[in-house]
């Protein structure tokens, strides 16, 4: 959010605004009643480890990683991640869906690393930022700007496997154009720039490898479940144009996404729209766990064909 204490035109927000933005920011919801419970509450079908904590309160900013028991360095190995930004609430809870409700299924297959909520900072403020005005999903990259980005760097990579594929859970919201362009906007010193929101669901593929059979046997899956989002009336998904339906491109390394940081062969960014009047909450929880097993099931596929 901005107003006249946080922004001046033309001019990049030093410490003083950030401080005052934080100054303005509250919290909303508990991660230790939404999210940590349910980890808990998985410990007796998952191998749960705990990968760090946020310097802002680390007791009450642990961070968890999910794996599949009987882990099979035979087995190629995918990751999910949701949370990145926390303010996407079916990125979180999608990625919890799928642990209860599909992942023992699919660890016949893969041995999967889930990282249900890598911001609980901004999960708690539903805020796309972390307390420093630094994006997340902005900051994959090496001497990250961003603790949480840089503490699930640290544990993928500990974990001395090749990553198959990554599939990276978020949403699009109207409060991209309401709140956080706006502050992107202040932050830097720049114009700001809005774009039509998608009414619907769609992925972001990597532009250096956009796999485009993976992408599609996503956005089939999500359709059974939910609708896909149009182009706008220029063509586009936020401001780029669709290579199928419900599909865009992004250079994920040159961006620093979190897709893009383990150099998988298969990677996709969702995109859930909650504030649609056709979708209910729980709609898009299952959206996301459509995402994830129409991109496992288009894997099982390429294996044994």
């Amino acid at each position: 959010m901005t107003n006249n204490k946080t922004e001046t035109a033309g001019k990049p927000w030093g410490e003083q605004e950030k401080n005052n933005w934080l100054a303005q920011q509250t919290v909303k919801r508990s991660y230790a009643d939404d999210v940590l419970t349910v980890i808990n509450e998985l410990k007796h079908s998952f191998d749960i480890e705990q990968y760090g904590s946020l310097s802002y309160d680390s007791q009450r900013f642990p961070l968890f990683g999910v794996r599949t028991r009987n882990w099979d360095k035979q087995l190629p190995t995918v990751l999910i991640t949701g949370g990145v930004h926390g303010y996407e609430t079916s990125g979180v809870h999608g990625a919890l869906g799928f642990i209860k409700t599909k992942a023992t299924h699919y660890s016949q297959y893969f041995n999967l690393v889930i990282t249900p909520c890598i911001s609980p900072w901004g999960y708690e403020t539903i805020n796309r930022w972390n307390p420093y005005a630094v994006d997340p999903n902005r900051s994959f990259c090496d001497d990250s700007p961003s603790e949480e980005a840089t503490l699930v760097m640290s544990y993928v990579r500990s974990l001395e496997v090749d990553i198959l594929a990554h599939i990276d859970l978020h949403e699009t919201t109207d409060t991209d154009n309401t709140t956080f362009r706006p502050a992107l906007a202040a932050r830097d010193g720049v114009v700001n720039k809005n774009w039509n929101i998608p009414d619907g669901f769609y992925t972001v593929g990597n532009t250096s490898n956009p796999q485009p059979a993976f992408q599609k046997a996503i956005i089939d899956s999500v359709k059974k479940v939910t609708h896909i989002a149009p182009p706008d009336s220029d063509g586009k998904i936020i401001g780029v144009k669709p290579e199928q339906e419900g599909v865009i491109n992004y250079d994920m390394f040159k961006l620093n996404l979190c897709g893009g940081f383990t150099r998988c062969d298969y990677a996709t960014t969702t995109e859930v729209y909650p504030d649609s009047p056709k979708v209910t909450n729980e709609e898009c929880n299952l959206a996301q766990i459509a995402a994830v097993t129409g991109g496992l099931d288009y894997l099982i596929s390429q294996v044994k064909s």
